[in-house]
C-alpha cells in the first residue's frame, strides 16, 4: 500500500526540530546572530541584576509593620508607612469616621466606568446608570444635596427637548406628546420662577452629615475630576470640532479662536485664573465652589484638546462618505450622528484614549490651587515626622495605583479598537 498523493499536491512536512517550538523562537528572535546573542545576554544580566536588587529591597528586607518609621531604619522598604497612612492617602482629610462614604463613592464610580466599557450597555440603560450613579456619588461625598426648583425645571426642559429632538421622527404620537408636555412644563416653570411667581423652593435630601469640598482629598478627588471632567469635555469637544469645520465663518472663527486660546496656555494658568481671578468678576455675594471652578477649568482645557483629536478623525474620512449621506437625503444632524461621527470616532480611538490618560494624570496639578488629589494626599503623608524619610515607598505606591488605571484604559483602548474595526480589518 502506498501513500501517494493526488497529482498536483505536496506533502505537508513539519518544520525542522531546531526551528520549531520554544527553541526555534529563541534562535530566531534572540540568538539569530552573534551580535543579537551578546545583546540578549547583556540585557538579561542587567534585568536580573536590577530585578534582584529591587526584590531584595522591596520584598526580602522590607518592613511591613512598625509603630514608627524609626523601626524601619537599616532595613529595606518601609511598607509599614503605607499600612499606617493608607486611609489618609486614599481619602485625604475627609472625616475619619465617615471615610466609608468616599470608599463607596469610588466603588460606584468604578462600577459606572466598568459598565460603560461593556458594548451591550451602550443604550438608554447607560444613561440611567450614570444618572443614578452620579447622584449616589455626590450624595455620599457631600452627605446632603439640596436640589433647587430652577434646576428641576431646567432638567425637565432639557430632557423634554432632547426627547423631541432624538425621538421626534420615530416615536408614536403619545410618546411625542409626553416629551412636549415635559418640555412645556420646564419652560413655563422657568419663566414663572424668573418673574417671582414660583417660590425659591428646593428639594432637600440629607441622610448624612454635610462635608464641604475643602475636606475632600485622595482618590475620590482624582476620579471625580478625571471622570466628570472628561465626561463633559467630550461632547463639548465634539461640538468644537464640528464648529471648526462649519461653513459659517462666525461659528468657525469663534471655535478656532477658543481652541487656539485654550491650547496656548498651560493648565496651571487656567486653574489659577479659575481660582483667583474668576471670583473678582463675580457679582458681590456670589461665590462658586473652588472644586467646581477647578472642574470647569479641566473641562475647558480637555475639550480643546479633544476637539483637535476628533477634527483629525473627521478629516480622515473620505469625501465620498459625506456625499453618500447627502445623496440619501439626510439632514445635517442625521448625517453627523449616524454617518460621520461614528466613523470619525472609530478612527481616533488611540489618540483619544491617549488624551484621556494624559488628563487623568494632569489632575494632580490641582495642588496649585489647594486641592489635594491622590498624589498630593500621598505627598502630604510624608509630612508626619514619625514617618519622614521614606518618599520612595509612597511614590512607588502612588505610581502603582496610577499605573493600574492608565494600563486598564490602554488595554481597553486596544480591545475597543479591535472590536470596532472588525468590519474593516484586513
Amino acid at each position: 500500500m502506498t501513500d501517494a498523493l493526488p497529482a498536483g499536491e505536496r506533502r505537508q512536512l513539519p518544520p525542522p526540530a531546531a526551528e520549531g517550538g520554544a527553541m526555534g523562537w529563541l534562535r530566531k528572535n534572540l540568538f539569530s546572530s552573534w551580535g543579537n546573542a551578546v545583546t540578549t545576554v547583556v540585557l538579561l544580566l542587567l534585568i536580573f541584576w536590577l530585578l534582584s536588587s529591587f526584590l531584595d529591597w522591596a520584598v526580602v528586607n522590607a518592613v511591613w509593620t512598625a509603630p514608627t518609621g524609626q523601626a524601619c531604619r537599616g532595613h529595606g522598604a518601609c511598607w509599614a508607612l503605607i499600612h499606617e497612612k493608607y486611609r489618609f492617602i486614599f481619602f485625604g482629610t475627609f472625616p475619619y469616621q465617615q471615610q466609608w462614604r468616599p470608599l463607596l463613592a469610588v466603588m460606584v464610580m468604578l462600577a459606572m466606568l466598568v459598565s460603560s466599557a461593556d458594548r451591550r450597555m451602550w443604550n438608554t440603560r447607560l444613561l440611567w446608570i450614570w444618572g443614578i450613579g452620579s447622584f449616589l456619588t455626590f450624595l455620599l461625598m457631600f452627605g446632603q444635596i439640596h436640589i433647587p426648583l430652577g434646576l428641576i425645571l431646567f432638567a425637565a426642559l432639557a430632557v423634554g427637548g432632547l426627547g423631541m429632538l432624538l425621538r421626534g421622527t420615530v416615536a408614536q404620537p403619545p410618546e411625542i406628546a409626553g416629551w412636549r408636555t415635559l418640555a412645556a412644563i420646564g419652560a413655563v416653570g422657568i419663566v414663572l420662577r424668573l418673574v417671582g411667581i414660583l417660590p425659591p423652593w428646593s428639594l432637600a435630601i440629607a441622610p448624612f452629615d454635610y462635608v464641604e469640598t475643602s475636606l475632600w482629598g485622595g482618590l475620590p478627588v482624582t476620579l471625580i475630576l478625571a471622570t466628570y471632567g472628561l465626561l463633559f469635555a467630550f461632547p463639548y469637544g465634539v461640538l468644537l470640532a464640528l464648529g471648526r469645520r462649519s461653513d459659517l465663518p462666525l461659528i468657525k472663527g469663534l471655535c478656532v479662536g477658543f481652541i487656539e486660546l485654550i491650547r496656548g496656555v498651560p493648565l496651571i494658568s487656567l486653574l489659577i485664573m479659575a481660582s483667583v481671578m474668576l471670583p473678582l468678576f463675580l457679582p458681590s455675594g456670589m461665590n462658586i465652589d473652588k472644586f467646581l471652578r477647578a472642574l470647569i477649568a479641566v473641562i475647558l482645557f480637555a475639550g480643546a484638546y479633544i476637539a483637535e483629536v476628533i477634527r483629525g478623525g473627521l478629516q480622515a474620512l473620505p469625501k465620498g462618505q459625506f456625499e453618500a449621506a447627502d445623496a440619501m437625503g439626510l439632514n445635517y444632524f442625521q448625517k453627523t450622528t449616524l454617518i460621520i461621527l461614528p466613523q470619525a470616532l472609530r478612527v481616533v480611538i488611540p489618540p483619544l484614549i491617549n488624551t484621556f490618560i494624559g488628563f487623568f494624570k494632569d489632575t494632580s496639578l490641582v495642588l496649585i490651587i489647594g486641592i489635594f488629589d491622590f498624589l498630593n494626599a500621598a505627598n502630604q503623608a510624608l509630612v508626619d515626622p514619625n514617618w519622614a524619610g521614606f518618599p520612595s515607598e509612597v511614590y512607588l505606591f502612588a505610581a502603582f495605583v496610577y499605573f493600574c488605571f492608565c494600563f486598564s484604559m490602554s488595554r481597553y483602548s486596544k480591545y475597543l479598537e479591535v472590536e470596532l474595526n472588525k468590519g474593516t480589518r484586513r
